[in-house]
């Protein structure tokens, strides 16, 4: 292994994960296809401040920032609602639901994107049974 080659990802590590190398133009361009493959496909998208946004692919750039539409913004519940839970039904397990909101047309910085979940249905039109 090439000095060169020690400081690079490999080639499959890199087309599975465009959003870890460094800043080319090339690298750009490999990201913005990899992430092209999920237009119209519903998608969760994590962010760094811990929201996540689940919604319809529309379209990507060059910086990786996504736009998503008929999209529902999610936040775990805070500390507070959860101990409020937690004494109320005496059980240290209790599902908490998280807080969410319609948003509509959202745009998701690509610096920010942390995960990106792929949203897959059994029926046309029917969202996956995963709640978050």
């Amino acid at each position: 292994m090439t000095a060169a080659n020690s400081r690079r990802p490999s080639r499959a590590l890199s087309w599975l994960l465009p959003w870890m190398q460094t800043s080319t133009t090339m690298e750009h361009e490999q990201a913005t296809f990899w992430l092209s493959q999920f237009i119209g496909k519903n998608l969760r998208i994590h962010a760094s401040d811990g929201r996540v946004f689940g919604g319809q692919m529309k379209c990507t750039d060059k910086d990786r920032n996504i736009i998503l539409a008929l999209a529902h913004e999610y936040r775990a519940p805070s500390a507070e609602t959860i101990r409020q839970a937690v004494e109320e039904s005496g059980n240290p397990s209790v599902g908490v639901p998280w807080n969410s909101r319609y948003v509509g047309l959202v745009v998701v910085p690509g610096q920010h994107v942390t995960k990106i979940e792929f949203e897959e249905s059994s029926l046309p039109g029917q969202k996956s049974g995963v709640t978050l």
